[in-house]
């Protein structure tokens, strides 16, 4: 039995997939859209699953070979026509979750980190920290000798990159 909520229908639940999509900076798996469109308590899985396959057959909504969907030419001009169908309420909750993520979604193009197994039983660790825009601020590739380590510099980077830039610089323009 759904619980007590503000959506009423299925169309509301596309409407609110179509607002939800054309607010997001970059496209989302599955898992991201459902948290996201899930912010009414009176929207069931089920339903969630069937509007969204809906958009994607419709056009609406695109379905990447990595299944990351995002809104299409046709999804912002129906989305925008029918924003005004969602609650006000559900809107306010669905633009503050859409806030949080793209903020992940930015931070996540900032700070990038890869690591690779080199011929000799080494770990090669590459860590990029970037501008707003994409723009490399700094990177940097190291060899360590395992996997352990490798994962560790990369835990370490991915928690404080500014604080790592910082000291860097200090590091550059101290004197010798």
């Amino acid at each position: 039995m759904a619980q007590v909520g503000f959506i009423r229908n299925k169309n509301e639940i596309k409407y609110l997939i179509l607002y939800i999509a054309e607010r997001l900076i970059a496209p989302v798996p599955f898992e991201v859209m459902q948290e996201l469109t899930m912010c009414d308590p009176a929207i069931e899985f089920f339903d969630f699953s069937e509007c969204l396959n809906y958009l994607v057959r419709t056009e609406h909504l695109t379905c990447s070979g990595d299944e990351l969907y995002a809104i299409t030419e046709k999804g912002l001009q129906n989305g925008r026509a029918t924003a005004d169908e969602i609650p006000y309420s559900v809107r306010l909750n669905a633009d503050g979750l859409v806030d949080a993520q793209n903020q992940k979604i930015k931070r996540a193009r900032q700070v990038q980190s890869k690591i690779t197994p080199r011929g000799n039983g080494t770990q090669g660790v590459e860590l990029r920290f970037n501008d707003d825009y994409g723009i490399p601020l700094w990177q940097m590739e190291l060899a360590v000798p395992d996997e352990a380590q490798a994962k560790l510099l990369v835990k370490r980077f991915q928690n404080a990159p500014e604080q790592m830039y910082n000291d860097l610089i200090k590091l550059l323009f101290s004197k010798p």
